[in-house]
């Protein structure tokens, strides 16, 4: 049954199961950050404010997770979060990610040099997540040696997001998308230099959304 109550506990479920606060989830999906606070959540007299459609929409897109995700959330007990599970994803170390064999056509992780890392469980939708380790200061100053990025080629990109690309040539770089049309990406390196690209279909190989990033 959806109620009032379960639907904002579906919203902070979703949010804590990608490592997010309430607040972080929302800014995450370019909503105003105060979005999804309790103090929203009811009226100033006193009658139950609702998540519209199409904020749901957008942390669905900003995380990746399907409505069947959603609903799983509102209906399970609980109990069922109150310790988190984990779930152990592929890792490979961005150094290594230029040997072809890491990876097939589709950017899944295929071949032996794949390490593993735990990752919280909250039964999300899991197909084709892994995680790259920054290695060196090459992706300074955003992200540092050591942080571990969630990805995924499956997951839907759009403006703002911030993606990891592997070019025709092979060459894997972390960038933000400034445009994405049918045919032609317009990217921006998230290093320091901050230089700007437009790719066309033919010359990616894949793409994958970055999730979430332990740092």
């Amino acid at each position: 049954m959806l109620t009032h109550e379960n639907i904002w506990t579906a919203i902070d479920r979703l949010a804590a199961s990608f490592g997010y606060s309430a607040s972080g989830l929302a800014k995450q999906a370019g909503l105003d950050p105060t979005s999804f606070n309790k103090s929203k959540r009811i009226s100033p007299e006193g009658k139950p404010r609702w998540p519209s459609t199409e904020s749901i929409s957008r942390i669905l897109t900003a995380t990746g997770a399907t409505m069947n995700d959603f609903i799983a959330l509102i209906d399970s007990d609980a109990s069922t979060h109150s310790n988190k599970a984990e779930q152990t994803l592929p890792l490979i170390h961005f150094t290594q990610t230029k040997q072809k064999e890491v990876f097939d056509k589709n950017g899944n992780p295929t071949g032996d040099l794949w390490d593993h890392v735990q990752f919280p469980d909250m039964e999300m939708n899991k197909t084709n997540i892994f995680a790259i380790e920054v290695s060196g200061n090459s992706l300074m100053p955003l992200y540092r040696n050591g942080d571990i990025l969630i990805v995924s080629p499956n997951a839907p990109i759009r403006r703002g997001d911030r993606i990891v690309i592997r070019n025709a040539k092979g060459v894997l770089s972390v960038q933000e998308v400034l445009k994405k049309q049918a045919r032609k990406l317009d990217l921006k390196s998230v290093c320091a230099k901050k230089k700007t690209i437009s790719y066309t279909s033919k010359d990616i190989d894949w793409t994958a959304r970055i999730l979430w990033v332990s740092q």
